[in-house]
């Protein structure tokens, strides 16, 4: 099965603490080993890949709050 996109890349701004802000790309898709957020910088460097819970639907909000949860995650790592 070939990649089939459920959100199409998507350039935003994702709030951090204290202020700070980071200019990030990301988009969903689903292949045969599951359902993923792609998350890159803004020239297409990998920041991470998130693997989404089969049957979890959810709206472009969403995703983007889900962003900012992963990325305070890393940036804490």
């Amino acid at each position: 099965m070939a990649n089939t996109t459920i959100q199409a890349w998507t350039e935003t701004t994702v709030l951090l603490k204290y202020e700070d802000q980071r200019e990030v790309r990301y988009r969903v898709y689903r292949d045969d080993a599951g359902v993923f957020q792609e998350i890159t910088e803004p020239d297409g460097s990998p920041i991470h890949k998130l693997e989404i819970p089969d049957g979890m639907k959810l709206d472009k909000t969403s995703y983007e709050v889900m962003l900012r949860y992963v990325l305070l995650d890393i940036l804490a790592a």
